[in-house]
């Protein structure tokens, strides 16, 4: 199985106890790393989450998916991103990847930069017009 987790905006603690769970379980832990910046380096991640991370590249996600998807058929495998999960459309391309190679995946959703708009005096609702 496949998961991609969102880790939210703030630091390690924002990640969901489902997200947490979850990475605390698979055999494979995926960062990627291009995308967003982190807010905490990848070594106070690992402390929090016990585990050790692979970080993932724009390259190694775009054109090496198969590595990151290799044995999920048979083995969970974690894909953290800062924000939500959807937040890129790369994101999404390794999820039709997955479905693909008949791999199961499940998304941890959490907070991203759209829910953060107000605090730019910006509000959500005025998006949709």
């Amino acid at each position: 199985m496949l998961y991609l987790i969102g880790l939210g905006l703030g630091d390690a603690r924002d990640i969901t106890v489902k997200g947490l769970e979850i990475v605390r379980s698979c055999s494979r832990v995926y960062l990627e790393a291009y995308t967003s910046l982190l807010t905490v380096g990848k070594e106070v991640l690992e402390e929090f989450y016990g585990r050790e991370l692979i970080i993932a590249e724009r390259e190694m996600v775009e054109q090496e998916a198969d590595e990151i998807l290799k044995d999920a058929a048979d083995n969970d495998i974690a894909f953290l991103v800062v924000g939500d999960p959807f937040g890129a459309t790369t994101h999404s391309d390794l999820i039709l990847r997955a479905v693909k190679a008949g791999i199961q995946y499940h998304v941890v959703h959490n907070a991203s930069i759209l829910n953060a708009v107000g605090c730019c005096g910006l509000q959500v609702q005025g998006f949709r017009d």
